[in-house]
């Protein structure tokens, strides 16, 4: 028997075997993004995936750092948290080099809320996970887990037979499995989404996706927007934010534009809880408000009111896939929506998007029935159809089309007519006292600056009401069609606002045009060519309104003719 044959034969099927375990062939990226990665994802390994994502990740060009309008604003002391890779710097006050024990004892003491959160997560127990059996519903995490030392063999951070002891203050805050002590003034670092990434390399990968399949056919958005993936660059090369003085009242809008630069906005430190960022509650805080108000239409909705009633008993832990065959859940959630494709989780949330919240932007509408956006309507169909017939969850969506293209058109009715007015002149103080705003924001009509900015008469009263009514009224009308908030896109919000607004709007147009005719005939009256009361010298028809008003500024007029004729005798 040749002994050493054999021996050579077992090396190389291992070797083959361990090859395979490296590679990163991950199902749950799409194909696009290892296209866009110039990768093969039949042989690329965790290593060569990672390199290639962060790389995009941290490029200027692609939307990392503090943007193109960077030199008109500056960091306040706050934000160097929320863009930790361009701003944070380690701290100088604290001169301590701890390890990993004395880190826990040190802040067990300083922050013991860190250090109870952390001893909760999965984390610092990971022995605990290897020791799960398979009937176990969070045994996917020991699968999880080997994924990760896989992940972290390739990267060469973990020898070939090692096995993470724990994932502590070190990993994270200095480098994943260093073995040195960390100095706080130089080795101190807050992670970011690619330190996240080190160890959770599908979940990055998933989110970065996020940038090559949020593709606009006609340019409608910029590519990979909306989305988390970009939100940061969507913020900071918003001209508005750039110009804003008031920096504090600005990074309001940073403080939910961060999920490019870090993973703690839905997994909050230091426990990093799936099940917490599977709850709707999760989600909240950043989608809801006046121009995305999700959460109020979800929370109002009757598949919100089942998650309220019935949450306390669906077991939040098992992943998603799970949740209505093994977690008891009877209702939908925000992650189980919007995480889902084709019957696959994820996250990447843009997969579907049609509307991307905003019915205004330009060519939004006009493609809502393009082979495009009827291919996403598809698969939101397939989503909707693990509660609903297929019939009904097209003829819901229909509705929500329909609606939203309703209240678009009564918007864009009451546009026409301020914008009108603009072209003119007309609006109150245009030509007198509108301020223009500060650089780089240029002056124009109705834009997105005059919600946070304001001076003078810029805006006009009447433009900022058609700027909200597309901003806020319109979008708010959509999220209740499309989160099934009957109120939302009725009475409440959506459509009845829109109509409030849009009577304002002609009231108020229909005043500008009578002092405009009036102001014509006063004008007339002082060159001497015709009388005030003279309704036929001009083409514009007056109201007994405008007539009594005429009638008043006559009486004005001759008053104070009177009284220079007085002072003069």
């Amino acid at each position: 028997m040749n002994t050493g044959g054999w021996k050579k034969g077992m090396m190389l099927v291992a070797g083959l075997m361990f090859a395979g375990v490296l590679q990163a062939n991950i199902s749950t990226v799409p194909d696009e993004t290892y296209k866009a990665l110039n990768l093969d994802r039949a042989k690329a390994t965790p290593k060569e995936t990672y390199d290639a994502l962060v790389k995009r990740y941290k490029d200027p060009a692609q939307g990392a750092g503090s943007g193109t309008l960077s030199k008109y604003w500056e960091p306040i002391p706050y934000g160097i948290y929320l863009d930790p890779a361009t701003f944070y710097k380690p701290p100088v006050s604290m001169k301590e080099t701890a390890g990993r024990k004395e880190c826990v004892e040190c802040h067990t003491d300083e922050s013991p809320v860190w250090v109870q959160a952390w001893k909760r997560s999965t984390h610092a127990n990971l022995d605990k996970v290897r020791n799960m059996k398979a009937d176990d519903p969070l045994y996917y995490k020991k699968e999880k887990l080997e994924e990760v030392e896989n992940n972290l063999r390739s990267m060469g951070k973990l020898g070939a037979d090692e096995k993470l002891k724990e994932v502590g203050c070190i990993d994270c805050h200095v480098e994943v499995n260093a073995k040195k002590k960390a100095d706080h003034t130089k080795d101190l670092i807050m992670p970011t989404a690619d330190v996240c990434g080190t160890c959770h390399l599908r979940e990055f990968a998933e989110r970065e996706s996020e940038r090559d399949t949020m593709i606009w056919e006609d340019g409608q958005w910029p590519d990979g927007r909306p989305s988390h993936a970009l939100d940061y660059k969507a913020n900071v090369e918003t001209t508005v934010w750039a110009a804003m003085p008031q920096r504090e009242v600005a990074e309001g809008c940073s403080m939910c534009h961060t999920n490019q630069n870090k993973c703690d906005s839905c997994h909050t430190r230091h426990e990093f809880s799936a099940a917490e960022s599977r709850k709707p509650e999760a989600c909240a805080t950043c989608h809801s408000g006046v121009d995305h108000n999700n959460w109020e239409a979800y929370s109002m909705s009757k598949h919100g009111k089942m998650a309220s009633m019935f949450g306390d008993r669906w077991n939040w832990e098992v992943p998603l896939k799970d949740a209505y065959a093994k977690g008891g859940q009877n209702a939908p959630t925000c992650a189980g929506c919007h995480m889902e494709y084709e019957g696959q989780y994820a996250h990447n949330m843009v997969r579907k998007i049609r509307w991307a919240n905003y019915p205004f932007v330009p060519g939004i509408s006009e493609n809502i029935n393009s082979e495009w956006s009827e291919a996403r309507l598809d698969s939101w169909v397939v989503t909707c159809t693990q509660c609903h017939s297929e019939r009904f969850a097209r003829s819901y969506l229909e509705l929500m089309d329909k609606g939203t293209l309703a209240g678009l058109a009564k918007y864009q009715e009451a546009n026409d007519v301020v914008h009108q007015l603009y072209k003119e002149g007309l609006l109150t103080g245009q030509k007198t006292n509108r301020s223009a705003p500060p650089a780089p924001e240029k002056e124009g009509y109705a834009y997105f600056a005059q919600l946070f900015w304001s001076k003078g008469n810029s805006p006009a009263a009447i433009e900022l009401k058609v700027l909200e009514m597309h901003e806020n009224d319109l979008a708010k009308m959509h999220v209740g069609l499309a989160h099934v908030n009957p109120g939302g896109w009725t009475y409440t919000e959506g459509w009845g606002p829109i109509n409030r607004a849009y009577v304002e709007i002609q009231d108020e147009n229909t005043r500008i045009r009578e002092m405009v005719a009036l102001q014509e005939r006063v004008n007339k009256l002082e060159a001497g060519k015709t009388s005030l009361l003279d309704l036929n010298g001009t083409s514009e028809k007056i109201s007994l309104g405008g007539l009594g008003g005429g009638m008043l500024l006559a009486g004005t007029i001759a008053l104070i003719g009177w009284r220079n004729k007085r002072k003069q005798s």
